[in-house]
């Protein structure tokens, strides 16, 4: 039975997960209304207010909770070390949950989360967003069309120079706290290795501390055993002046390469709206290249689409929630699979 309400939305946190990956989706899909916002920092506050007058703005998390009643759906962007007792005590206060990644700390949380949501029946994802980045579709595309044959090496890499540590809480998080690249980019990494090739193992994890500042990760190196036979090797640093590609993609027939960064974020970050004719279309300068029999050829990049994750979630609630067939946007189970190959990186690596 799907409803006529929209799905009352409360988004914690207002900086860039909330301001740039959550809040902008949800004002802009019919089916949910973004009626709460948290943050406590003045200017963020005032930022919100501005953008989401219909929302009422409140100082935490916590003071989500309270209005409980009132809501349907609470979105966690917050630091990771919160993640799992605002999931839990969202759950446990009827709500459904989307938690922004790394979805918790340890997998034993992520595991009982699931078993929680289970148990209350609500609705639980991780918002894996990466999966609709222009270039990850455009790899999919060509894997189910078999244009690059039987893939043995899939090569993925996420590089940037950020020789400072911005985020104030960043800036004193261990691997306690969340902190680090493993638990940032490299759940976005991990995450579509898995989903284009199968379950993995850790053969071999390299993971240094590189800036002065650092007290986690911030130069990462894993390889992956799929069960399906491909190799993954997966790159993420912040201490890089010269970024390697996206994606480099070997296989029987053909090899792809991507590099560059999805046009989304920047795209919102600057003003953009995703109801706007030119959201998420990658400049033909930007196209990756396939190279096949000896011939190199543009492939253009599909257009991105991080749109769909609450396209299918409002589709999953309002069809019943865990009582509909339909899928979640994304199984909390796979990210939970994606912490334990962190957890086994860092046990190889030390």
């Amino acid at each position: 039975m799907t409803s006529t309400q929209p799905i009352r939305t409360a988004v914690a946190g207002f900086g860039l997960s909330g301001s740039v990956f959550h809040a902008p989706y949800i004002a802009a899909n019919p089916a949910y209304q973004l009626s709460v916002i948290a943050t406590s920092d003045p200017g963020r506050r005032a930022k919100a207010a501005e953008r989401y007058p219909q929302a009422k703005i409140v100082n935490s998390p916590e003071d989500i909770l309270a209005l409980a009643d009132e809501l349907d759906l609470i979105v966690l962007g917050t630091p990771p070390a919160t993640h799992f007792p605002l999931a839990k005590a969202a759950l446990e206060a009827g709500l459904d949950v989307v938690v922004d990644k790394p979805f918790v700390v340890h997998s034993a949380q992520g595991e009982e989360l699931i078993q929680l949501a289970a148990t209350a029946g609500r609705v639980l994802t991780v918002y894996q967003n990466r999966r609709w980045d222009g270039d990850a579709l455009t790899v999919r595309k060509l894997l189910d069309a078999g244009t690059l044959g039987t893939v043995t090496r899939f090569e993925s890499g996420m590089e940037r120079w950020a020789p400072e540590i911005a985020k104030a809480w960043k800036a004193g998080a261990t691997v306690e706290d969340g902190g680090g690249v493993l638990f940032d980019l490299g759940a976005h990494v991990l995450d579509l290795a898995v989903q284009f090739f199968g379950p993995a193992s850790v053969a071999y994890a390299e993971l240094h501390a590189r800036r002065p500042q650092e007290r986690a990760d911030d130069d990462v190196f894993i390889v992956l055993n799929h069960e399906s036979g491909v190799v993954s090797h997966l790159t993420l640093n912040l201490n890089s002046h010269l970024h390697g590609p996206r994606f480099r993609v070997l296989g029987t027939k053909g090899g792809f390469v991507k590099f560059g960064i999805d046009p989304q974020e920047p795209f919102v970050r600057g003003g953009g709206l995703p109801t706007d004719p030119e959201y998420g279309v990658e400049p033909s300068e930007n196209h990756g290249t396939l190279e096949a029999d000896g011939q190199r050829t543009a492939v253009p990049t599909e257009r991105g689409a991080y749109p769909e994750f609450y396209r299918i979630l409002a589709e999953k609630i309002d069809d019943g929630g865990t009582a509909s067939a339909l899928p979640s946007p994304v199984d909390p189970a796979d990210s939970v699979a994606v912490l334990k190959l962190m957890e086994q990186a860092r046990k190889i690596a030390r």
